[in-house]
């Protein structure tokens, strides 16, 4: 029987004391009955100010593959995704889910098995055959239809759903752009695949089985607000006129702040390629 990749998922948490549990458990019982290969689940505790740490340890007792990392102030799910991502030299394969269950383990496992065709898979709620058991209000989707029209527009990368929460990458894709992810707040997974598409890496994304979920941490204001300022700042930084606008951020820094979001990394660093 063939070996499946060493895997590491990551899964992002805010406050979710009341989701986590189960849905823990069911990846736990899943990848330990199914999957051929070594499994590691870490979360990524984000500012919780609840018992999510609490309820992490207490599965981890019956599933010694499940740890986490923990950091005491917000840093917005990107900078969670940032930090977990920096764990990638454990794995051969590398990826995410939100952590309110929306992607189940068979589905999340779906976009494994195709890392043989691409450096970066990634879950499409908007494909053909694509399985949809709780669909979005009328006002949600048109919301994601509008920014995926605005990201569309600013970065050109034919992606149908850059928003869905579940994907996988092989290890020496997140170790070349790694450096490049300033983005931390919902607007993350932009910064990510097109960061991989300006690396030359391929990116597959595949129709996948979804579940809308009640309690979602994404609002349509305050959220989508900060999701199209992060956008259009990292269009900025990979045009010519980003470095005649330093002078403005601290501006940059106090809208995020107005915005309660957190604030994008430094990007001086970063690897333009």
């Amino acid at each position: 029987m063939e070996r499946d990749p060493s895997l590491l998922l990551l899964i992002p948490a805010y406050n979710e004391e009341q989701r986590i549990g189960p849905v823990l458990r069911e990846f736990g019982a899943w990848y330990r009955d199914h999957y051929r290969g070594s499994f590691q689940l870490v979360v990524v505790l984000n500012g919780c100010r609840d018992n999510t740490r609490g309820v992490v340890e207490d599965v981890a007792r019956d599933f010694p593959f499940i740890r986490y990392l923990e950091f005491p102030d917000p840093i917005g799910k990107g900078g969670a995704l940032i930090e977990g991502l920096k764990l990638a030299p454990l794995a051969e394969a590398i990826g995410y889910v939100d952590a309110d269950g929306a992607t189940g383990p068979q589905a999340f496992y779906d976009l494994v098995k195709h890392l043989d065709k691409a450096d970066c898979v990634i879950g499409s709620r908007w494909l053909p055959g694509a399985v949809l058991h709780q669909v979005q209000t009328t006002r949600r989707r048109f919301a994601s239809r509008v920014f995926h029209a605005i990201v569309q527009l600013l970065f050109r990368m034919n992606i149908r759903d850059t928003q869905c929460g579940a994907k996988v990458m092989r290890r020496q894709a997140v170790e070349k752009i790694h450096s490049a992810l300033t983005i931390a707040d919902m607007a993350f997974d932009i910064n990510l695949l097109y960061v991989l598409k300006r690396a030359g890496f391929r990116i597959l994304e595949v129709p996948t089985e979804w579940t809308d979920k009640i309690g979602s941490k994404v609002t349509l204001g305050r959220t989508s607000l900060t999701m199209l300022l992060s956008v259009i700042r990292l269009r900025l930084v990979y045009s010519p006129f980003y470095r005649w606008l330093r002078p403005l951020r601290p501006v940059e820094a106090w809208l995020y702040k107005k915005l309660r979001a957190p604030v994008p990394l430094s990007s001086d660093k970063r690897v333009r390629k």
